[in-house]
């Protein structure tokens, strides 16, 4: 009989992601005890430590994070089938898995969260973002099952896509800015001579995308579209932002909008999906979204 089952590995998956015996517990609703029971006989049956204790918190040790490693595999796969059967038998799926860009923000949907868990359909949600060309890249690889994407999508096909709205991009800088004082349509050398502020790609294994960077420019990357333009009105850099996000900037005088030679185009979001294995709920997700969602969400 094999030792290792799927909720030990779930348990030392647990674990690992909350460093100690009793956030394991937490997140599978058991007592710290019988977590650290279970891992004890899991190691004398295996006859090998998988984890180091250093008081209340733990790191794996190189065997445990072989087997975790591997071991995550075989949940997701666990997962994937759990779904199926449960398709196969009711028509939802057992989890839905949207992912935004982080551009829109999650309180964008809550409408409609509200009306999905109305169906009482037993389909677990899970919301998450990503930037860029991230989040093109979680449906590709079957991270996630329904997406609002920025931008065109990889090549490649596999999945299907309709425009839901656009964003119109204005350059914004501070008006003790340098370039605020040159009083004309700024040159890409203007450009480069100043620091930019853009929002870092999400992509792991897709090519990064990059949106009004010039090549050699001087930049500062950060995580969301929020934390750039909090550095832009901080004096810290300049580049394109939303403007339906930047309207009260630019109304109160934190920031100022420039005129470029080179403008950003509008940006155009996308809904896509990957249409094989389209369970119930992936129906009712793909319907519901199908409409323009931008603007009217912004700003935060």
């Amino acid at each position: 009989m094999l030792k290792l089952t799927l909720e030990a590995i779930e348990t030392i998956d647990a674990i690992a992601r909350h460093g100690s015996f009793a956030g394991a517990s937490e997140r599978l609703h058991k007592v710290p005890s019988t977590i650290s029971y279970a891992v004890s006989k899991l190691e004398d049956q295996l006859g090998l430590a998988l984890f180091i204790r250093n008081g209340p918190r733990v790191t794996l040790t190189p065997a445990g994070q072989e087997m975790l490693k591997e071991g995550r595999w075989l949940l997701a796969a666990a997962q994937q089938l759990e779904s199926r059967m449960r398709q196969i038998a009711t028509g939802f799926e057992s989890e839905l898995r949207l992912m935004h860009d982080s551009l829109i923000p999650t309180h964008a949907f809550n409408q409609d969260i509200c009306a999905f868990e109305d169906l009482h359909c037993g389909t677990r949600l899970r919301i998450s973002s990503e930037a860029l060309t991230g989040t093109w890249e979680a449906l590709r690889e079957g991270r996630a099952d329904i997406v609002v994407a920025a931008g065109e999508g990889p090549a490649g096909g596999g999945y299907k896509a309709v425009a839901v709205g656009s964003l119109a991009f204005a350059f914004c800088v501070t008006a003790t800015h340098p370039l605020a004082k040159l009083q004309r349509p700024l040159t890409r050398s203007d450009l480069l001579e100043h620091t930019a502020v853009v929002v870092g790609d999400g992509a792991r294994s897709l090519n990064d995308r990059t949106v009004g960077l010039l090549s050699g420019q001087r930049r500062i990357t950060v995580p969301s579209m929020q934390a750039k333009i909090a550095c832009q009105a901080a004096g810290l850099g300049h580049g394109f932002v939303p403007r339906a996000c930047v309207r009260v900037e630019l109304e109160t005088g934190i920031l100022v909008e420039l005129q470029v030679e080179e403008p950003r185009p509008d940006e155009t979001f996308w809904l896509a999906w990957r249409p094989e294995h389209m369970g119930e709920a992936l129906k009712w997700w793909r319907h519901r979204l199908d409409r323009p969602l931008l603007p009217g969400i912004l700003p935060y």
